[in-house]
């Protein structure tokens, strides 16, 4: 599988956990004081947090993406839908 297609994967993994936790465990912690599914989510998008940053770097040195690129990319992660707003143009990129 090429690396792009990967990260397109990783991306979008990453991008849903972080939607689950946000809009399904924390409101179970907060409003209805079940915290395990934040201790469980939160695992889960921790593990894929650290695996798309360690993706992206390879992504943006194999593939020589300017560093403005990868900023973006970093961006999108840390905003809710990011990840799925960046894929349309790591979709053309990977059609090239």
């Amino acid at each position: 599988m090429k690396l792009l297609q990967f990260f397109r994967k990783v991306a979008f993994a990453e991008g849903l956990s972080y939607l689950v936790l946000l809009f399904l465990a924390m409101p179970l912690k907060y409003i209805w004081e079940i915290p395990q599914a934040v201790r469980v989510v939160g695992m889960i998008h921790g593990v894929l947090f650290i695996l798309y940053i360690w993706i992206l770097i390879r992504v943006w040195i194999n593939r020589k993406w300017k560093f403005s690129r990868a900023t973006i990319a970093v961006i999108a992660s840390l905003v809710p839908f990011g990840t799925m707003m960046f894929d349309p143009s790591l979709k053309r990129e990977s059609l090239r």
